[in-house]
């Protein structure tokens, strides 16, 4: 028995009636969360010429607009939205796993202030921080690297956010710390912790992060706005606006863009919702 269906009380009556009533609402849910998804799925496959009407069932079905969509270079703005979201993301994960064990597992003078200071920077708009990214981006303090139209100007900015790290930070804090004593009583050192025994059991915590880390930096535009100076530069999200307000490709060929652009995103979530759903819901850690 599926929890949607206890909670709805639908396992009071397990008749007919009980059944035709649970398909109606699969179906209404389906109808509502899946179906804008279809439609324009579907509607990428024809073309389209009234933004307000689109179809469930193509008439015409035909490979235009992805025709059109690839002279426009869409792959290449998709390849460069992969490479950002691939980078961005790796650098994420491994500083979040990295602070959260610092901040969980680790005591020191200023730890409170320290997650404090990473709380304030979800209370700042990216908007507010718009003008001072893009002059450190333009000279990277100490180095002095312009990191202006490139990629890698889109992937360093993006390699810690709060959010994954306060997830991390309180997932890792249930840890039990007899585990951790058990191994040094055994002659593990410090990484080996880590790595062999903290690590394997934020598996569920990860997929949060991974969900939500790559969400994050797959929907990014201001920050790809800021860092591309051309047409090289940029990426799927920007690739949209520029196909918006182009008259000569069409509301077909953006839509077949649009369908690219979330494409990635439903096979992520799809994979990986196990883990997603396991690690919102896990407490305290089985030792």
């Amino acid at each position: 028995m599926s929890r949607s269906e206890t909670a709805l009380a639908l396992e009071a009556n397990r008749g007919p009636a009980s059944r035709a009533a649970k398909i109606i609402l699969y179906a209404i849910l389906v109808f509502v969360f899946a179906g804008p998804l279809v439609a324009l799925l579907i509607s990428s496959f024809t073309r389209v010429s009234d933004p307000s009407r689109f179809t469930v069932w193509p008439a015409d079905p035909t490979l235009f607009n992805y025709k059109v969509a690839n002279e426009r270079g869409v792959p290449h703005f998709l390849l460069n939205s992969l490479i950002v979201v691939g980078g961005g993301l790796l650098l994420q994960v491994s500083v979040t796993v990295l602070a959260g064990y610092a901040l969980a597992r680790k005591k020191f003078r200023g730890a409170t202030l320290v997650l404090l200071l990473i709380l304030s920077t979800m209370m700042l708009p990216e908007e507010i921080l718009a003008i001072p990214l893009s002059l450190v981006l333009g000279d990277v303090p100490v180095v002095h690297v312009n990191l202006l139209n490139s990629l890698w100007g889109m992937i360093i900015p993006i390699g810690a956010w709060a959010v994954s790290i306060i997830v991390m930070t309180e997932f890792m804090k249930e840890i039990p710390y007899e585990l951790e004593e058990a191994a040094r009583l055994d002659g593990a050192g410090e990484f080996r912790i880590f790595w062999s025994v903290v690590l394997p059991l934020c598996q569920p915590a990860l997929g949060v992060v991974g969900i939500l880390g790559f969400s994050m930096i797959w929907d990014q535009y201001v920050l790809p706005l800021l860092v591309a100076q051309d047409a090289e530069h940029y990426t799927l999200s920007l690739a949209l606006r520029t196909l918006r307000t182009d008259d000569q490709a069409g509301l077909g060929v953006l839509l077949a863009a649009a369908a690219l652009a979330l494409l990635p995103s439903v096979v992520v979530f799809l994979s990986f919702q196990r883990q997603f759903m396991k690690g919102l819901t896990s407490g305290a850690v089985k030792g």
